[in-house]
């Protein structure tokens, strides 16, 4: 199995940074898709960014230009460097595992973009 632990969110002002980081541990796989997904209170989740083994990437067009999403397969470590934040931007991030028949999300962790 695979556990996620997520951290770097928090309280961040309008156009502010923030750097998610959510480490993978327990059983490695040599192909995984390793992801951003948030849920902003009464919305469905929705995707954010994925990062491939091989570092493809893919964003939502809400990230596009902001956002990075990039991975350290010697640590099973992602991250998502977060610039010019929006109060739009609010809501709880969750880290993603997906390799073929397995699919792991994290606890989530809250981003709240306020001044």
């Amino acid at each position: 199995q695979v556990q996620l632990v997520e951290s770097g969110g928090g309280l961040v002002q309008p156009g502010g940074s923030l750097r998610l980081s959510c480490a993978a541990s327990g059983r490695s796989f040599s192909a995984n898709v390793m992801g951003w997904y948030r849920q902003a209170p009464g919305d469905q989740r929705e995707l954010v960014a994925t990062i491939t083994t091989n570092d493809r990437t893919n964003y939502a067009d809400s990230a596009k230009g902001r956002f990075t999403i990039s991975r350290d397969n010697a640590k099973n470590t992602v991250y998502l460097q977060m610039n010019s934040l929006k109060p739009e931007d609010t809501a709880v991030y969750y880290c993603n595992f997906w390799t073929p028949g397995l699919d792991i999300w994290g606890q989530g962790t809250q981003v709240t973009v306020s001044s």
